[in-house]
């Protein structure tokens, strides 16, 4: 059991897989990034049929937002691919505030992300590809 909600948001950025896209680095670095380092963004782009996207700089995103707003945002949103919001549309309150508060406890730090890119149109980014292949015919 966490200590306070600050401490849960952790445990939770930790094991909801959150740093494997928010963090540069993290799943190429086994997890070994410095905590202050965490959930900065990553200029790494994810290519799939909707464009290429990045993963939000989550420490300036929520300087950005209220507690609540960002409770609302994670119940509702729904965006392209990767982000499994289908997922995390089902976070309970108490688990998106405990998130909230982990990460504005880490304070800003880093760039925003670039901006997504359309379907077909070329990355400047380095990028992963999610495109379907050898997909059975109709």
């Amino acid at each position: 059991m966490a200590a306070d909600a600050v401490e849960a948001g952790r445990y939770l950025a930790i094991v909801a897989g959150c740093n494997d896209c928010h963090t540069a680095g993290y799943l190429q670095q086994e997890g070994r990034i410095p905590e202050d380092e965490w959930l900065a963004g990553s200029a790494m782009g994810w290519r799939g049929p909707w464009g290429t996207t990045y993963a939000t700089n989550l420490r300036l995103r929520v300087q950005e937002v209220s507690e609540d707003e960002w409770v609302r945002t994670l119940h509702t949103r729904t965006a392209r691919p990767p982000m499994p919001w289908m997922n995390v549309n089902r976070m309970s309150e108490r688990d998106a505030r405990a998130l909230y508060r982990y990460i504005r406890a880490l304070g800003p730090k880093g760039e925003p992300m670039p901006a997504p890119v359309p379907p077909g149109q070329e990355p400047a980014t380095p990028y992963l590809s999610l495109m379907p292949q050898n997909l059975p015919q109709p």
